[in-house]
């Protein structure tokens, strides 16, 4: 799939050393966010619940530009994690066709809701999901209780 930019959105392992990276850039980026390394409720992602990882590539220079998730919930939900975009590209469009292209695979695979999980630190991943049609919801499943987390969801049909 090619983004409006001329990146091109890829399937990759969860293991990919390219993901890998922009995982622990984003880890790096919410520990210095909330001063601490201890603020993800819930279960982190694995290879062995995360259904599908996409990681968006710039094809001028090969570099990984930003991922994203899908772990499946129950049999129509699914939920968003670990998407990020390098600093240096956001705003051109990159979480847009990210995310669309994780909508498209969860409609795909027959579930009709997504849900994500974003914390209080992070007002720029508020304002895109409400942007991109997603509305705020009470904290769900392990994010029941927790003063860092702001939960969104969208219907996709």
């Amino acid at each position: 799939m090619r983004g409006p930019a001329g990146w091109t959105i890829e399937v990759r392992p969860w293991h990919d050393p390219a993901g890998v990276e922009l995982r622990r850039r984003q880890r790096a980026e919410l520990d210095v966010r909330y001063g601490c390394d201890d603020h993800e409720p819930g279960t982190p992602p694995s290879e062995d619940d995360i259904d599908l990882f996409v990681v968006a590539v710039d094809p001028a220079s090969a570099e990984a530009v930003g991922c994203g998730a899908l772990r499946r919930l129950d049999d129509t939900t699914a939920e968003i994690k670990r998407m990020y975009v390098e600093p240096h590209h956001r705003g051109s469009g990159v979480a847009t066709s990210l995310l669309r292209a994780l909508e498209s695979a969860a409609a795909e695979r027959g579930w009709t809701t997504l849900r994500l999980e974003t914390g209080t630190a992070q007002p720029d991943a508020e304002r895109f999901y409400r942007r991109e049609g997603y509305r705020e919801i009470p904290l769900f499943g392990a994010y029941v209780g927790s003063t860092l987390s702001v939960c969104y969801e969208r219907r996709l049909r």
